[in-house]
Formats: structure tokens, C-alpha cells, sequence
């Protein structure tokens, strides 16, 4: 009977499995917002169930058993935790950290693509040369993404542990409905908007705060934005400035964990492009404008553009330089848009005549 009783896990298997059980949490997270764009579709089996085809319902079939085979498996803190630092990780500290590595190991490349030239490079005179302290940014800035991570568990272990109410987010197996995605992710970004600009301005740009001279002192003693500054500032003010607008809307909806997860992946997409300095981007007329208008924020001293995306400046009247709807505009001049259209109209107007 001895021999049918299980040995103890080594001191070795209980390390490997401290170290594989993160890595398997934060992968199978990500796996699951990367497989979302198939999967949603797909979703429309259970709205439109005659139309749907074989293909569409094995697809919501294994994004269902991934998704449920990670709740399942692992404790419910535990899934937020390393799902949450997971996204972070991916969509914003590897390419961060990345675009910093590439500016710094080819500047006679990264130059020519900075939108302030050799200001911008983490090894120019201006950011200190060859003594620059972006390590230390670098540092800092992936400290308090895990502070951000650390202090979302601990909410949660407050409302299931201490208070015995209900999760924070919604953390279960079921699949929320891609009506149910589009209108969290919305309205959430539309208060992230209004959250960051009435904190950033009233609690980092006020004279009679407290957190304003180390908002100051840290966040805006960066020359010129790079990616891994979106998150470097006093660990206080990064939190009032980046975290609470972020993860309060979440709290208030109580996403579901997934739509959060697809959220916080916007919002690190976002960061990590619109503070990257470079002046080719993946959607100019988006992410153009919002670089913009962080640069006129971190190098004018601090003095307006205190929102995100520009809406709420446009209609506190706290823009700085071209708006919002300025920068569309500006956007679209230098696309040509409008002498394409005029091209297209005319050609239009050509084929009516014949």
C-alpha cells in the first residue's frame, strides 16, 4: 500500500511549478484577448443560430474551453492578477521597452522617424548622454505598472475576502456578448476621458496639491516623451494620473474580466504609440493627434491638453495648440484626404456625364 502513495514534491518541482504557474495564468490570458477578434464573430451563433456556419461554432467552441480551462484551473485573484500584469507586459512594457532598446542600440535610425529629432533620444546631450538615467525610468515605469496590478488584487481580495460582497469584475467562465464588449469598452474610455483630465488637472496641476511638485519633479523632468514614460512618475501620482482613470470605470460597469482585459490592452496600445515620439504611426488620424498633444503637455511645462484623446480639453477649453477636431483636419492635409475626395468626385461627376 506505501508504494501507491504519492511522494511529497521536491523542493525543485515546487519551485518549477511557483515559476510555471504565472507564466501558464498570464499566457492563457493573453491568448484569450488575442483570440477575440475571431472569436467575436463567432458569437453571432448564439444570436443567429440558423445562419451560423460549422467553422463559427468551433471557434466560440475552443475560445469557451480556453477561457474556462483558466478560470477553472486557477484561483479567481490569481487570474486577475497575472491576466492583468500579462497585458501590461505585452501590449505595453515588451514594446516599450523595445522602441527604448532601438533608440538607443541605432539613433542614426530612430532619428530620422522622431518627431523632435535628437532631443528625443535616450542617449542625446539633452537626456544626459552616455549618464542618462533611463534605466531608472525604465525601472520605475515597470514598478508601477506592478504596483497598478498589486493594488487591483488587492481590491479584489477586499470585496470576496474582508467585505464578502461580490468581485470587483466579473471573473466566470461565461463569455460576455459582443453587444455587452462594445458598450463596456465605450462607455469605459469615455470616462477614462473625464477621469484623466479632471485628476491630472486638479490633483497634478493645482498649486495646493500636494502630489503637484512630485508630478512635477519626476514626470516633467523628461526632455522629450518616449514609450516607457507613459508610465514613469512618482508612484502616487502615477496612480492618481493613470491607474485610478483606468481601472475605476471597470470597477463602476464591473466589466467582465475579459472585456477588462481587452480594455487594458487598448489602453497600453495607446500609451505605448502616443508617447513613443515617433512620427509614423499605425492610424495617424487617431494616435497622430493624441502624440501631439502629450508632447505639447510633457514639454510646454505642463500647461493644458490634460485629457487623453483631446474631448474633454475641447470642451473644458484647455487645449493646447490644435484640438481635437484641429488635428483631424491637420491629419487629413497631410494624407491629401481632401484632394483625394475632390479625385474621386470629379471622376464620379465624369461617369454621370457619359
Amino acid at each position: 500500500m506505501d508504494l501507491l502513495k504519492s511522494s511529497p514534491p521536491s523542493l525543485l518541482d515546487s519551485a518549477w511549478q511557483l515559476v510555471q504557474t504565472p507564466y501558464n495564468v498570464a499566457r492563457g490570458s493573453v491568448k484569450a484577448i488575442t483570440s477575440i477578434p475571431t472569436a467575436i464573430p463567432a458569437l453571432s451563433v448564439f444570436l443567429l443560430p440558423t445562419y451560423a456556419s460549422w467553422s463559427t461554432s468551433f471557434n466560440v467552441l475552443f475560445f469557451y474551453i480556453t477561457w474556462s480551462t483558466l478560470i477553472l484551473a486557477h484561483p479567481s485573484p490569481k487570474v486577475e492578477f497575472w491576466g492583468t500584469f500579462g497585458t501590461r507586459l505585452v501590449f505595453y512594457l515588451l514594446p516599450s521597452l523595445g522602441f527604448l532598446l532601438f533608440d538607443s542600440a541605432v539613433p542614426g535610425v530612430a532619428v530620422k522617424i522622431k518627431e523632435h529629432g535628437e532631443v528625443a533620444l535616450p542617449l542625446s546631450e539633452e537626456q544626459g548622454g552616455r549618464k542618462c538615467i533611463w534605466w531608472k525610468v525604465a525601472l520605475v515605469s515597470t514598478g508601477n505598472v506592478l504596483l497598478s496590478a498589486v493594488l487591483q488584487t488587492a481590491v479584489e481580495y477586499l470585496f470576496t475576502d474582508v467585505l464578502h460582497i461580490r468581485s470587483a469584475l466579473k471573473i466566470t467562465s461565461t463569455l460576455p456578448m459582443p453587444w455587452g464588449i462594445v458598450k463596456d469598452l465605450v462607455r469605459g474610455l469615455l470616462l477614462r476621458e473625464i477621469l484623466t483630465h479632471t485628476l491630472h488637472r486638479y490633483a497634478l496641476h493645482s498649486p495646493s496639491s500636494p502630489l503637484t511638485p512630485l508630478h512635477a519633479t519626476w514626470y516633467h523632468s523628461i526632455p522629450a516623451p518616449n514609450a516607457i514614460t507613459a508610465a514613469y512618475d512618482h508612484p502616487l501620482a502615477y496612480l492618481v494620473h493613470s491607474f485610478l482613470p483606468t481601472y475605476l470605470p471597470a470597477l463602476f460597469f464591473r466589466f467582465h474580466l475579459l472585456t477588462y482585459q481587452m480594455y487594458l490592452a487598448l489602453v497600453s496600445l495607446e500609451e505605448t504609440f502616443a508617447y513613443s515620439g515617433y512620427n509614423i504611426l499605425p492610424s495617424g488620424f487617431i494616435l497622430g493627434g493624441i502624440a501631439r498633444r502629450q508632447e505639447r503637455h510633457l514639454m510646454g511645462g505642463g500647461v493644458g491638453n490634460y485629457s487623453c484623446w483631446g474631448l474633454a480639453d475641447l470642451c473644458m477649453g484647455t487645449s493646447v495648440g490644435s484640438d481635437v477636431v484641429g488635428d483631424v483636419v491637420e491629419e487629413g492635409e497631410k494624407r491629401g484626404v481632401g484632394e483625394k475626395v475632390r479625385g474621386k468626385g470629379k471622376a464620379m461627376a465624369g461617369k454621370k456625364k457619359k
